[in-house]
Parts: structure tokens; sequence; C-alpha cells
């Protein structure tokens, strides 16, 4: 019998937590495998971005002692389902809260992954500032993960989790890229070749949405 899940409560926001002016947040997305970690850690070297990754914080929440939501989070994770957007949108909240009270740049890697969240964080976090979309072929990012699972130790890094993410990523994720990009919030990057290649398409593309690099 699948845990029945805790209720979280959440009082309707009239405004956003933080304001886009003092907080630059920039919605990372792209099915498992496309290489949005390491292409995170390259815009926090280079740019002075903080990188929150949703599934990362998941993962801690799941594993972290006497968490109400753990045993929800584990089973949802292990089957490929998206979490309840209530969870997810508060771990967040709490995580940019905790650096520097919100202030500065914030990579939000692997969300959102439906509409809800992507609606729920603007009106009640911070409205984002664009989506950078890594977009690449099922057979390339099943190849990726396969061999990622060898070393990983990632219990979803295996083909049957694998075409369960995709699924569930091409029926509730593509919605929502495809929902930023009617407001022109998209930058959209081929992830097929190595990660120094889609970088500098990347760092290109960061440019010309006037972000600039802030490396020493």
């Amino acid at each position: 019998m699948a845990p029945t899940s805790p209720r979280l409560s959440a009082p309707a926001k009239s405004t956003p937590t933080f304001s886009p002016d003092k907080t630059s947040v920039v919605f990372v997305l792209g099915g498992p495998g496309a290489g949005k970690g390491t292409q995170c850690a390259k815009l926090v070297r280079d740019y002075g971005f903080t990188h929150l990754s949703a599934g990362d914080l998941l993962r801690a929440e799941q594993d972290r002692e006497g968490s109400e939501f753990g045993d929800m989070i584990k089973e949802h994770i292990k089957d490929g389902i998206i979490v309840p957007m209530e969870v997810t949108v508060h771990l967040l909240e709490n995580a940019i809260l905790d650096k520097d009270e919100g202030r500065g740049r914030f990579l939000i890697d692997g969300f959102p992954r439906k509409m809800d969240q992507a609606v729920r964080f603007e009106e009640a976090v911070c409205p984002s500032k664009f989506v950078l979309f890594f977009d690449c072929p099922e057979e390339i990012l099943t190849e990726r993960l396969i061999n990622r699972g060898k070393t990983s130790g990632r219990a979803d890094d295996n083909a049957e989790s694998i075409k369960k993410r995709f699924k569930t990523f091409v029926e509730t994720s593509v919605p929502v890229v495809e929902y930023f990009d009617k407001q022109d919030k998209v930058v959209k990057i081929k992830a097929v070749k190595s990660p120094d290649e889609i970088y500098e398409e990347v760092k290109k593309r960061m440019g010309e949405k006037g972000f600039e690099m802030v490396k020493d």
C-alpha cells in the first residue's frame, strides 16, 4: 500500500517572497541525462550563480532523519513520479532563503517539471528570468544514464527507471517549456555535443540575456 502523502500547509500569498529586482532565478530543464548538472557547475564558476537541484533537495529530504515527507519522496522517485508540488516549492524557497536571504543569482536545476510547479513558484516565491532548456534525443540520454549508473549508485539510473523518467519528462515538463516559450522566456540549447562545446553556446546565450561573467 502506497504511503499517504503528508499534508503541507500552503498559505496563499499576495506577492512573491523574493523580488526579481534582487533575486535572479533561472530554471534549468532537460531530459534525464541532458547534462544539466555539468553545465550548472560551469555557470556557478563563471557567473556567480548558486546551484539548487530540485532532485538533490528532494533526495536530501528523503534521507533526513525524522522527515515527514521521506517515505513519500522515496516512493515517488523510485516510480519516476513527480513529487507533490507543495513539497518541492517549499524546499526550494527555504534553500533560496538560506543563501544570503535570497539575494543573488540562482540556477534551479530540474524544475519546474509540471505546470502547477511553474505557476506556484512564480506566484509565491519569485518570477524567473528565463528557462535554460537542454534538448537531447532519448537514445542519447539513455546511453548516458546507463553509463552513469555504473558508478553513480543512484537507484533511478537503470533502464526501467530511465524509460519512466523520460516518459514523465515528455508528458509533464515539455508543456512547461512550451508555456514559457510563448512568453519568450526559453533559451534552447542542443545538448548533443561535448560538455565544453555545449557550454560555449550557453555562454553566448547568457550574454544575449544580459548576464555577464564574474570570474576573476
